[in-house]
């Protein structure tokens, strides 16, 4: 099952307040833990060299510092993680680390392979007595779980616990940085990999198809992500942006950047060739775009391309943005698209 977000609980709500960094929580050094292996000693007597032990290679150094820049020590060996983000709560399935998994956010409930028995949190207003009595080994958060400079989960650091903020990526580079981490993170380089070979081989593929596409052929795209009366979408210097580009598209709003409002009335100046809406709160996003009043003459509308993109693969920037983005190409180019 797929969760429908309301309006501005993951769609337009992430994809405006993942700017900010991750707060004055995630900032907080947590003490690096002493080396506590044991001096070996030599006996002075011995006058033949032992045999040396075969080598056995070293486990990868586990970060120091959190993609949001704060000082970090993961312990050597974590059973249980609660996990505050979406994005981040898909990447850790993907690595096969949900059975670590004790604790997630309401808005990852649904999500495929998340355990259905643990507790769950508000993202922006979590029950923390809970989280410092549940105790996890480790909590995940993204930029969203922070409210201007406050530091909710300041008791957390107090209690030990260690604390990673993953801040939500603004970029397609920044989501393979994302997953290698988490994936060093926890132990799990192995399964890292091969996330990120399957990423880049559909992303490489689906390139691979819209390189071939003329310039004169390529069609201007509007990315809607909340619907009238307070739309929103994306300029460029964003993860979605690189998609629109990926898939052969021209972001109508490239010369604005980053996530912005829209009025009706700028969209149908631009007039795109193509529409795609990710919106999923209410019941035919695609249907009200074309129903819109003085928007009968954009292009996209009077040639009824305007196509419903999935909302998570799109709004959630981790390993399944090449389902939308598989999606978009299939739209926007269906002949080069069947003939690859």
């Amino acid at each position: 099952m797929k969760r429908k977000f309301t309006l501005f609980a993951l769609c337009a709500l992430m994809l405006m307040l993942v700017l900010s960094a991750c707060g004055g929580g995630a900032a907080e050094s947590q003490p690096p833990q002493e080396d506590e292996s044991p001096a070996v000693s030599q006996n002075a007597a011995t006058t033949e060299a032992p045999d040396e032990p075969e080598e056995t290679p070293e486990a990868p150094a586990l970060p120091t510092v959190d993609p949001s820049g704060a000082a970090i020590s993961i312990p050597e060996n974590v059973d249980s993680v609660v996990v505050l983000a979406p994005s981040i709560a898909e990447t850790m399935v993907a690595l096969g680390l949900e059975d670590k998994i004790v604790g997630y956010d309401t808005q990852s409930i649904g999500l495929d392979g998340l355990p259905s028995d643990v507790p769950t949190f508000d993202i922006q207003n979590p029950d923390v007595e809970q989280l410092v009595a549940l105790a996890p080994d480790v909590l995940l958060l993204s930029g969203l779980a922070f409210q201007g400079e406050e530091t909710p989960y300041q008791p957390l650091l107090d209690a030990g616990i260690c604390v990673i903020c993953v801040p939500t990526s603004q970029s397609i580079d920044g989501v393979k940085s994302d997953i290698q981490f988490l994936a060093a993170a926890f132990g799990a380089n192995e399964a890292g990999e091969k996330v990120l070979d399957d990423l880049n081989a559909e992303l490489d593929r689906l390139a691979a198809i819209t390189a071939s596409i003329p310039e004169e052929e390529r069609k201007t795209v509007y990315f809607e992500i909340s619907a009238a009366p307070y739309m929103y979408s994306t300029g460029s210097g964003t993860y979605l942006d690189e998609m629109i580009q990926l898939a052969g598209g021209v972001n109508v709003l490239a010369d604005q950047t980053s996530w912005i409002s829209v009025e009706g009335e700028s969209i149908v100046a631009a007039n795109p060739d193509v529409i795609f809406t990710n919106v999923n709160y209410i019941d035919d996003p695609v249907g009200e775009i074309l129903s819109r009043d003085g928007w009968a003459g954009v292009t996209a509308v009077a040639n009824k391309a305007v196509y419903s993109v999935d909302n998570m693969a799109s709004s959630l920037p981790n390993q399944n943005i090449v389902v939308a983005l598989r999606q978009m190409v299939e739209a926007l180019y269906p002949e080069y698209y069947n003939a690859a």
